[in-house]
């Protein structure tokens, strides 16, 4: 069966070789000592294809789920690290460098934890345990976390959640405090580590993306340890503001945060075969194009990341229940996309654009 596995992936290998191909996203990543990465489900790592395409085509790789606290805290005595753990121990074996996601959300809990009926006092205690074990335990693998992720609504508001204000870690009604303080703590765990706030629908210019500049302009003017912001960019737009991403991306840089794109993909609408338009595609290389030159024309814009890599596992198509799909750069097969070229036109061209 190992033979057979690696006859797999040097055919792959070969392959991409014989389509033309003559680098990889990440050799010209590594060229310019850019970041470039994808969200990663360790039970595909087993896959020949997957393993081959990840490890050949990215310098940096984050667990799409394995490090959340439903995978991380199954009850509230025990941590299980053995998903994340494969997730790191798969890109150090490959070069690659790990962002850890996420330390803090407020949906997708697990069941004892938000039916616990836990007092502010206890909920304080269990989250500041849970971010000082989980970034002790990965202190050295994992460089950069998400430490927050979704923390503000649609209209920049703070969201209510489990930990602000249902019933929260002791900070109601008082803003971003209760994220200063998680910031605070996952300083101390790992102070090595850069720590961002990540976040959706704030790409651009809009009131959540100003909300957002407000509170880590604050937090830096305060000396609160935060060294970057984490744009997703779930595309569902193939109009995508190109102009105002690279607007926010630069006023957030003059705080002298980094930027990472977290989460890149731009969803199609797909047919009954699971198909999208050839003029589709064509238009989403475009979207594609524009937010990594956006990143790259601004030096503090250090990574772009995808949410996943193929077609064939990415979360769109349930989220959507079929609707749409096709949202990343290899199709369902590991072939490359036009999106895929037109990444690897942009970071060919380097920081300079060489337009």
């Amino acid at each position: 069966m190992r033979v057979c596995r690696l006859t797999l992936v040097v055919l792959l290998v070969v392959g991409f070789a014989l389509s033309g191909q003559t680098q990889t996203l990440r050799q010209r990543a590594d060229q310019d000592g850019f970041l470039v990465g994808t969200a990663v489900r360790p039970a595909q790592l087993s896959e020949p294809a997957y393993a081959a395409t990840l490890a050949r085509e990215f310098n940096m790789a984050e667990a799409e789920d394995a490090m959340k606290w439903w995978v991380l805290r199954p009850d509230a005595n025990t941590y299980d690290f053995r998903q994340g753990d494969e997730v790191v121990r798969f890109a150090e074996t490959h070069g690659m460098r790990v962002r850890g996601h996420c330390l803090v959300w407020g949906r997708y809990n697990p069941d004892w934890l938000t039916q616990g009926h836990f007092k502010t006092g206890q909920l304080s205690r269990l989250l500041h345990e849970h971010i000082t074990r989980v970034m002790k335990h990965y202190a050295g693998h994992v460089f950069a976390w998400d430490v927050i992720n979704e923390a503000l609504d649609e209209n920049g508001n703070v969201r209510d959640s489990l930990w602000y204000d249902q019933p929260g870690i002791g900070f109601p009604q008082q803003g971003t405090a209760y994220i200063e303080q998680v910031f605070r703590w996952a300083h101390k765990a790992d102070p090595k580590a850069v720590l961002f706030y990540n976040e959706a629908e704030g790409e651009g210019l809009n009131r959540k993306s100003d909300a957002i500049y407000a509170m880590v302009k604050d937090f830096m003017r305060r000396n609160v340890p935060i060294h970057g912001v984490g744009l997703q960019m779930h595309i569902p737009t193939l109009n995508a503001d190109i102009p105002a991403i690279a607007a926010n991306i630069a006023r957030l840089a003059a705080l002298g945060l980094q930027v990472h794109i977290t989460e890149l993909d731009v969803s199609l609408p797909i047919d009954s075969s699971g198909h999208a338009g050839a003029d589709d595609l064509a238009r989403q290389a475009d979207v594609y194009r524009g937010i990594v030159r956006a990143c790259l024309n601004n030096a503090g814009c250090t990574a772009i990341q995808t949410w996943g890599f193929t077609d064939k596992f990415s979360w769109i198509g349930s989220h959507s229940h079929g609707a749409r799909g096709q949202a990343l750069p290899f199709d369902r097969a590991y072939q490359p996309k036009a999106a895929y070229r037109a990444m690897l036109e942009e970071i060919s061209a380097g920081r300079s654009g060489g337009h």
